[in-house]
């Protein structure tokens, strides 16, 4: 009996029946159950008896963790390629072309990468600490709507886990109504690396967002923004943010390299007026 029991715990973590809830639970209870009927009917249970029951309970516990469907791993998968990849981009230094420069340091670059298209690189400083733009830009990101006028409206349609959403973004219009509405569905995911935190996303599809009727659906590349504190002055934090985005649309290219180098120049002086009407962590505005 014990045999066949345990050979139906070992069973359930074949991939094909991982995904059998009630089997593995029954498992496990089964398996409990044996383990003290032993313990109960005979002499003092042996020390491998003990050392199987703690490895169950612990296997019981684990079992409750939530399992992600296919498609929730797609995501996971998804935003994890674009973040490898776009850290790919930005950890080539060649071929970095001047974009501008503003009087405060702020400085945008761009580079035409293959397969991807003309990417732009926002440098700047800011004087908050890391833990305060994490706040903003990833914990409050359906507030940006309250103090970036590029942005309309962001939504989390799902939350995957503790670093992974889809998210639906409408963008206002641009270049004095030249560029018409827009609107995004992405896959972002965050991970922190040390004292580096970094902020990735990609164009996704998610049935629950059709397009809509005068809007046209743009797309991220691979994009991110990674936060890290400033070397020698760790309450003020060094930000660079990698933008690829295709427009869609029949749009000249002059315009939408003006626009897109324009939005993170306008990016970094509304992400500072909104940390200076916020400065500490649990202001909530």
């Amino acid at each position: 009996m014990f045999l066949a029991t345990f050979k139906l715990c070992a069973g359930s973590s074949y991939r094909h029946m991982r995904s059998m809830k009630g089997l593995r639970q029954q498992a496990v209870l089964a398996i409990g159950q044996e383990l003290n009927r032993r313990a109960l009917g005979g002499p003092a249970p042996a020390v491998w008896i003990n050392q199987v029951r703690r490895r169950s309970s612990l296997l019981g516990s684990q079992l409750e963790d939530p399992l992600y469907s296919d498609q929730e791993l797609a995501y996971i998968q998804q935003g994890e390629e674009a973040m490898q990849r776009a850290l790919g981009i930005l950890r080539d230094q060649e071929g970095w072309k001047k974009e501008s420069r503003q009087a405060n340091g702020d400085e945008v670059l761009s580079k035409v990468i293959p397969d991807v298209g003309k990417v732009f690189r926002l440098e700047v400083v800011v004087d908050q600490p890391m833990e305060r733009l994490y706040e903003e830009l990833v914990e409050r990101m359906e507030a940006m709507g309250e103090w970036n006028p590029n942005v309309k409206e962001i939504k989390v349609l799902q939350k995957i886990g503790q670093d992974t959403v889809i998210t639906h973004e409408l963008a206002a219009e641009a270049a004095g109504n030249l560029v018409g509405p827009r609107d995004f569905v992405s896959v972002r995911c965050t991970r922190r690396r040390g004292s580096m935190c970094v902020l990735a996303g990609t164009a996704t599809l998610c049935e629950e967002v059709p397009q809509q009727k005068g809007v046209i659906r743009a797309e991220h590349g691979p994009t991110c923004m990674v936060l890290r504190p400033l070397a020698g002055s760790p309450s003020r934090t060094k930000l660079t943010w990698l933008l690829s985005i295709d427009l869609k649309g029949w749009l000249p290219k002059t315009i939408i390299n003006q626009v897109l180098s324009q939005t993170q120049v306008d990016f970094a002086n509304h992400l500072r007026k909104r940390l200076e009407s916020c400065p500490a962590l649990e202001a909530r505005c």
